[in-house]
């Protein structure tokens, strides 16, 4: 199993589509929001259907191939 890829983020919280689209996993706010409305993202093991939904530091968010780190920007 590789290492997840760290996504630093600014806040405490970031929206799941945000996260998607910062850390380079889809092109926009479009695929982002097909993907997740698909059921094909998950975080921290759960399957999200929302965009909206609020991410924190410490989360693993997995869609496709990736898996995301969400930690916090320095």
């Amino acid at each position: 199993m590789s290492q997840p890829q760290e996504v630093p983020i600014r806040d405490e919280s970031i929206r799941l589509g945000q996260l998607l689209k910062l850390a380079g996993v889809v092109q926009d706010g479009a695929m982002a929001r097909m993907v997740i409305e698909n059921g094909e993202v998950t975080v921290d093991g759960e399957t999200v259907m929302r965009r909206g939904v609020q991410v924190r530091p410490g989360s693993v968010v997995k869609y496709a191939d990736a898996d995301l780190l969400v930690t916090t920007a320095q």
